[in-house]
């Protein structure tokens, strides 16, 4: 019998990444299953039961979903970020799980500059606001989005900080990106901080209290990776002290009431994560959670696994 694929997406991915998604796995010999927009858990118990390879996106494969997964050997998370997969319990049970980065990069990238022009352009109040050229943006972490963040600012003639440990410094400068020696000079420095840290053990929390009292005066911090990574009893203590600091990010912080109470035109949240919500980004992540799919059936191709 042929393998299964099952693509389990309760936001579903648009009509031409599915027609693309099927071409690629019927191609192969597979079949594929849609279970989309569902609203019980049990449904996804009950389908993931006999699937091959399984596809999300912002769905959890959490360890329930895996162990009701009779012969599954893959799952991968269409997307950068990977937090919503079990990746301890799939290498328990010998599953291979795997994002497929870069592919929504571009589309983040630029969510970043829409929330930052109207942010200088004061929520599009008739006030008087600021321009980006000549300004200082701030990147911190250096990955895929980061690189696109800083192609776009060299087009709004924007200054170009950067600080990721990870990335060499040569890369940073041949990008026309200045490496910074650390991630406290970044935020002094930056009129902008765009934030993209994934969400990790060592990242929970990571931008603190005393980073974010260093951020520049009438600086704002722009969060398209996950609220965890901002100490948000930190940010509305700093927020509280300096009213000259803005917030906004991709995702509501749990305290986003809070925050907009206390600090009318200085905070801004996305009714719901939109950094991967372009079409464009939606059949890349799609396609290449596929291709990779095939790859690591006929291949044995585990480029992209994030649980070895």
């Amino acid at each position: 019998m042929s393998k299964k694929v099952l693509v389990a997406t309760e936001k579903p991915f648009a009509p031409e990444a599915v027609t693309k998604i099927r071409e690629i796995v019927e191609k192969a010999g597979y079949r594929l299953e849609l279970l989309e927009k569902y609203t019980e858990k049990s449904a996804l118990l009950k389908a993931v039961a006999d699937a091959d390879a399984l596809i999300i996106r912002s769905d959890k494969a959490d360890a329930e979903v895996l162990d009701a997964s009779g012969q599954l050997k893959i799952v991968v998370r269409a997307g950068a970020g990977y937090d919503n997969i079990d990746c301890a319990k799939a290498k328990e049970k010998g599953i291979v799980a795997m994002n497929t980065p870069g592919q929504n990069s571009n589309a983040v990238a630029e969510l970043v500059f829409a929330m930052m022009l109207y942010r200088a352009r004061n929520f599009f109040t008739p006030k008087a606001g600021t321009e980006l050229r000549g300004k200082t943006i701030g990147i911190h972490a250096y990955g895929n989005v980061g690189h696109y963040v800083a192609q776009i600012a060299k087009g709004f003639g924007m200054k170009i900080l950067a600080f990721d440990p990870f990335v060499k410094r040569e890369l940073m400068e041949k990008n026309g990106v200045t490496p910074v020696a650390s991630v406290e000079e970044l935020y002094e420095k930056a009129d902008y901080v765009s934030l993209h840290l994934p969400k990790m053990k060592e990242t929970l929390g990571f931008v603190n209290e005393a980073l974010l009292k260093k951020m520049k005066r009438g600086a704002a911090l722009v969060n398209t990776a996950r609220k965890e990574v901002v100490d948000e009893d930190a940010l509305q203590k700093v927020l509280a002290q300096r009213t000259d600091l803005s917030y906004l990010s991709d995702i509501a912080p749990d305290c986003a009431e809070a925050l907009s109470a206390a600090c009318p035109g200085r905070i801004y949240f996305t009714p719901k994560k939109m950094g991967a919500q372009t079409n464009e980004a939606n059949v890349n992540a799609g396609v290449a959670a596929a291709n990779q799919i095939v790859a690591f059936f006929e291949k044995g191709d585990t480029t992209y696994q994030v649980n070895k």
